[in-house]
């Protein structure tokens, strides 16, 4: 009979895998598909004993991918499996005026604030060539986890669902890990369990940060008056209320998160007092089919880190869903880590590449929690943020204001700190494209690293040549270089160098070195 970890007997493990990913939600099963790829035995272990849920469905489930995810999923050959967006209309677009002409079309918010889409000037993204992926669109969670498990599963990875991770200790060389009476061992472990993540807890990694200002609803229910709500968002002196599909709201009541920490059941009966409140209608609630709650509680792992554990996705850092890019964030730390814990195992890591993971990633968490907490201030209706309010609509109104904005939400400006040698290096590759037709993304199917060569340059060609495991070589001419003559781009679609001339070999050897092994 095996006894648990908590006693810190010895126990003889079922499996043994290269990692063990906690959650199979989008952001696990990505992380999966990438380690997979690799060539990484990976074993997820998931909570929930189905993969389906309504929260995953529409209008619960409906996610906003920006522009990294976008390019992720069509650098690995999964963006044209998702065909929800296709048949979505924008629940969000007015579809005509009262002079029955089309209305601007709305294209996302912040702090619930409209983003036109006549307002955003695109030419400004200099580095986004014509046919690149989309800067946005409109997935649902049930159908992003539905490709990313068929794909998963594909590469060969073990997804258990019914089987929680209750504990687990590491050594200097592997974790073993406790799933009920259940136990596995690995290399690694990587939490993907959400806000409540046992794998943080357990692992001993501090969440810093501030606590909500609201409770949010998200509510199915029949009304017996829905008429007395109007259609859109609307901001009172109580909060905010949204009104889209028929039946569907969305409710904030700016009372520091109360009833969400406090855990009490949504009743038809609270979620009327709440609506009346906030909407200062009375409108009648006849039946509640489904609600859930949720905060604007800002927090962050201070390392993503500890020994051979690490977090990523909300595991790693949670936020209000405003804006929609917890998900988005998730899939970046996704991208980010699979190829270096890849090389990591494999024996084919430079000193410091796992470390690359935090401080790259921890910055742009830590950007998106501000933006979080910058909306939800704007948004309480509190007299003094009336007139900041004002000032951000105004903004958002101006041609320069909304492509700012609209950049900064669908993460076309990330960058991450590689220094000011080439204005690419440290950004998402531009999608080239070869005179044949085929694009960077289409290149990048196999999760290797490309040194992209526009001038046939012999010596590039013979340097490449060293790190023929690691980096594959692809010469000739595209259609627009930008005025580039070569790049080294990594695994995740990161240019990790850059030239507009003849090529500085030293250059190009030392961020090789940073990043690669020959």
């Amino acid at each position: 009979m095996k006894e648990t970890l908590d006693n810190k007997i010895s126990v003889q493990p079922e499996s043994s895998y290269d990692v063990i990913i906690s959650g199979a939600g989008p952001v696990g099963l990505f992380l999966a598909c990438e380690l997979a790829l690799a060539q990484c035995t990976v074993l997820i272990l998931e909570k929930a004993a189905s993969a389906h849920s309504p929260l995953k469905q529409m209008p619960f489930g409906i996610r906003g991918l920006s522009a990294p995810s976008v390019e992720a999923l069509y650098r690995r050959g999964l963006l044209h499996q998702l065909e929800w967006h296709k048949r979505m209309k924008d629940p969000h677009m007015r579809v005509t005026q009262s002079q029955g002409q089309q209305a601007p079309r709305q294209v996302g918010h912040f702090a619930g604030i409209p983003l036109l889409e006549d307002h955003i000037d695109t030419t400004q993204w200099e580095y986004r060539l014509p046919g690149s992926p989309d800067t946005h669109l409109l997935s649902e969670m049930e159908e992003i986890e539905t490709v990313l498990t068929r794909r998963a599963e594909a590469l060969g990875v073990s997804i258990q669902r019914g089987l929680a991770i209750t504990h687990f200790q590491q050594s200097e060389t592997a974790v073993t890990v406790q799933a009920g009476d259940v136990f596995f061992t690995a290399k690694w472990l990587v939490g993907c369990d959400g806000s409540r993540s046992v794998v943080r807890k357990v692992g001993g990694f501090e969440f810093a940060g501030t606590e909500p200002e609201f409770t949010g609803y998200s509510v199915k229910a029949d009304m017996a008056d829905a008429d007395k709500l109007s259609f859109g968002r609307h901001f009172t002196a109580k909060g905010m209320y949204l009104k889209s599909q028929p039946g569907f709201l969305g409710i904030q009541e700016f009372d520091g998160g109360a009833f969400h920490n406090a855990g009490t059941p949504v009743t038809l009966e609270h979620v009327q007092e709440v609506l009346r409140r906030v909407s200062d209608t009375d409108v009648t609630i006849t039946a509640l089919h489904m609600a859930t709650t949720w905060t604007d509680r800002a927090r962050q792992a201070t390392a993503y880190r500890n020994g051979r554990v690490l977090l990523a996705g909300d595991a790693a850092h949670i936020h209000s869903p405003l804006g929609g890019q917890g998900l988005n964030l998730g899939l970046g730390d996704a991208m980010n880590l699979g190829w270096k814990l890849a090389a990591t195992i494999h024996g084919k890591a430079p000193e410091g590449l796992l470390d690359s993971y935090h401080a790259e990633r921890y910055p742009i968490g830590a950007q998106v929690l501000d933006w979080s907490r910058a909306q939800v201030a704007i948004m309480n209706p509190l007299p003094k943020t009336l007139a900041l309010n004002a000032v951000i609509r105004d903004l958002i109104n101006t041609r320069d204001g909304a492509t700012y904005i609209a950049g900064r939400l669908w993460g076309v400006h990330t960058r991450y700190p590689f220094g000011d040698s080439h204005p690419l290096e440290g950004r998402s590759v531009p999608n080239f494209e070869w005179e044949d037709g085929v694009t960077v993304g289409e290149r990048m199917r196999d999760g290797k690293a490309l040194l992209l060569d526009f001038n046939n340059n012999a010596l590039l060609k013979t340097w490449a040549g060293a790190y023929s495991h690691s980096i594959g070589y692809v010469g000739g001419d595209v259609k627009d270089a930008l005025g580039v003559h070569a790049l080294l781009v990594r695994p995740d679609g990161i240019v990790a160098w850059a030239c507009n001339s003849q090529p500085d070999m030293d250059a190009l050897q030392l961020a090789a070195d940073r990043w690669f092994c020959k």
